[in-house]
């Protein structure tokens, strides 16, 4: 059925979110400018996420107003090694994130559409699709779809989560900003990427390691492979790929 999320859902530690196949999750209308009545969902550290979407019945996050920046998106914060210091503060959300433990597990997510997310506080806060922070190698990501948001659909801070069959589509009026996006020392691997872009967004992939210390450790170093950006060709950063700030990476077939 469908559940209407009304407000911030917050999975805190030793709690577990399961959602069925098939499963609407409808973030109701927001008054603009109510920062504390943004709808999200995040999964704190210690807790996790279970999305058991099949290919014919996929879970999905939508929301009642159909264009991006409706509402938050779905934030996962783990304890994964990150390069912004041993533990850092969510940019969305406010949980702390980052650690030592390259293997942490914050659940699994299948067969998920994350629609019209992308909420922005202010220029500098604003959330993506879907949001990992520190995210560790024992969480699963596989076959996930973000469409029309308006920041960027999939973003890295950080962790070592591997995610495969991701799927970012944007063609609203109301911009977007990059498909794909990591920062803060990501080194995990990535399979079968599609991104396409009719609308004048920003890029396919932006990359860093860390804005402030380019040499900072762990160094972002993902391995990707199977990769298909589609963009407009129009727009200010109309870029396929931009790999910035001391950012490492392995791409084969792109």
């Amino acid at each position: 059925g469908t559940y209407k999320l009304t407000g911030k859902l917050i999975v805190n530690a030793n709690a577990k979110l399961t959602i069925k196949a098939g499963v609407r999750i409808l973030a109701t209308e927001a008054a603009e400018g109510d920062f504390a009545a943004v709808r999200y969902i995040a999964v704190a550290q210690n807790g996790e996420i279970d999305v058991q979407g099949t290919s014919t019945s996929p879970v999905v996050m939508t929301s009642e107003t159909k264009k991006p920046a409706a509402w938050g998106g779905l934030v996962i914060c783990g304890k994964a090694p990150i390069n912004k210091g041993t533990t850092a503060t969510a940019e969305v959300s406010e949980l702390t994130y980052g650690g030592s433990d390259a293997n942490d597990n914050s659940g699994s997510i299948k067969y998920l559409r994350i629609e019209y997310s992308g909420y922005s506080y202010n220029a500098d806060k604003e959330f993506n699709g879907l949001s990992m922070f520190g995210v560790g190698k024992g969480t699963t990501i596989d076959y996930v779809q973000v469409h029309e948001g308006s920041d960027d659909g999939f973003e890295w801070f950080g962790g070592t989560v591997d995610a495969k069959h991701l799927v970012v589509t944007n063609a609203a009026a109301e911009v977007g900003d990059d498909l794909f996006d990591w920062t803060e020392g990501w080194v995990g691997n990535g399979e079968n990427w599609y991104g396409k872009r009719t609308n004048g967004g920003n890029r396919g992939i932006e990359a860093d390691n860390n804005s402030n210390n380019e040499a900072a450790t762990p160094i972002s170093n993902p391995t990707l492979k199977n990769i298909t950006l589609i963009g407009n060709n129009g727009g200010g950063e109309n870029h396929a790929l931009k790999l910035r700030v001391g950012t490492k990476g392995s791409f084969d077939n792109v």
